[in-house]
């Protein structure tokens, strides 16, 4: 979230920043030249100066920064958390802020590169009056969000369920694919159209964002981290059916898992997100005159993702237009794409079964998925970094064309 220039009415014209100490030369050359921002040597200074404070730290480096600066923290002042994860947070400002300190957090449900206009921003008010919510509400006006009220623990539930899967399967996707050492955009006829598009662009733009901003909600979130290893389990199950020809048991659990998820008497709610292959077409990576020879394909990323909010009966629409992000409004699209049509549910069984053109593919992603769950039950940042990073460097070269492309198949589905 972009800070500088709003709210300048409510509290002044003035913008307290700062940054590690030791970017202090580097934090004055970013501000120059922009009025309002006033930027400081540390945390200490602008915790003394400013009545309202928004941390915007990782999540797993939130609990010594709040601990060192928040003591300094103005009487009366309102304190805010921009984490994805919030039960860290609501821990280091119970424990370190003073008590004559109000607390109101927030948290802006989409990535830097997406307009704020029309989008989620969860406001929690924790410790404070109606009135400082309100105070809160006027400086963030600017960003023209959906203001959205959550408690802490209702943020992290909402966040796990809408977030914790999809973030699970692109990142499990992308892996298979650096493992490949392939673009799967540039095989002929395949990962070129309708949803493959999806696929393939919104892997490289969660892959071409920072590794931290994935990390926190999966491996601090518990939520989030039963419902991914439910998604390596989900992948495993079904994986098994497919390579053991069980093909009445794969329809069956997969038709319990679309009754559950999609059932027949609740209509589309994705507000127009029922995708249309020709429109899809349009953002292709590949040449889309390769899709008349695609091989059919088993979609055992969708299949593992319904599967799971089924198993843990997650009813993903009742956060959709609450606090969904924007890709997984255009993931619950595609979900709804493949489980709401029987021509292509079926297809996609029956090319598990039979087609094993995708089979070397389904089999590296099963290995990414279960490698992904035991990173985060691990607790392991440093090992999410490498992973996660690993896998960016294999796809960086193709960041501006996935940016530019994922970026406009985001708004042409918002529209």
């Amino acid at each position: 979230m972009g800070w500088h220039g709003i709210g300048s009415t409510e509290l002044g014209n003035r913008i307290n920043v700062c940054d590690l100490p030791s970017k202090y030369d580097q934090l004055v050359s970013y501000c120059s030249g922009k009025p309002g921002l006033n930027p400081m040597k540390d945390g200490h200074l602008v915790s003394r100066e400013s009545d309202f404070i928004i941390y915007s730290v990782e999540a797993a480096f939130l609990d010594n920064v709040v601990k060192e600066y928040g003591p300094s923290t103005k009487v009366g002042a309102t304190v805010s958390g921009q984490t994805s994860v919030k039960a860290p947070e609501r821990e280091a400002f119970e424990k370190y802020l003073p008590k004559d300190v109000d607390i109101v957090s927030i948290h802006s449900l989409h990535g830097p590169t997406v307009a704020p206009d029309g989008q989620a921003l969860i406001i929690i008010r924790h410790r404070a009056p109606l009135a400082k919510q309100r105070q809160v509400e006027r400086i963030l006006k600017p960003l023209n969000s959906r203001f959205v009220n959550l408690s802490y623990e209702e943020h992290d539930v909402v966040t796990a369920n809408t977030q914790a899967c999809t973030h699970a399967a692109f990142l499990s996707m992308g892996t298979a694919w650096k493992e490949s050492a392939s673009y799967p955009w540039e095989e002929s006829g395949r990962y070129v159209a309708g949803v493959e598009v999806v696929k393939t662009n919104i892997t490289l733009r969660i892959y071409a964002a920072k590794w931290h901003v994935y990390a926190g909600l999966a491996i601090l979130n518990p939520s989030a981290r039963i419902q991914i290893n439910q998604y390596a389990s989900s992948v495993t199950t079904l994986f098994k059916l497919m390579v053991e020809g069980r093909e009445s048991e794969l329809r069956a659990r997969v038709y319990a898992a679309r009754d559950g998820v999609f059932p027949s008497s609740t209509s589309s709610q994705t507000g127009g997100v029922l995708l249309d292959d020709e429109i899809l077409n349009k953002f292709s990576m590949g040449d889309p005159r390769n899709a008349a020879t695609a091989p059919p394909n088993s979609h055992l990323s969708l299949l593992a993702m319904v599967d799971c909010w089924h198993v843990l009966n997650i009813r993903p629409f009742e956060h959709l237009l609450l606090a969904a992000t924007p890709i997984f409004r255009l993931w619950i699209g595609v979900a709804e794409h493949l489980f709401r049509s029987p021509t292509r549910l079926d297809s996609a069984i029956h090319a598990a079964i039979h087609n094993t053109q995708f089979r070397s593919d389904d089999t590296e992603f099963l290995v990414a998925a279960r490698g992904w769950s035991q990173c985060v039950s691990y607790g392991d940042f440093e090992l999410y970094r490498r992973r996660f990073e690993e896998t960016r460097g294999f796809f960086e070269p193709r960041f501006e064309e996935s940016r530019r492309l994922a970026g406009a198949l985001l708004k042409a589905f918002d529209e």
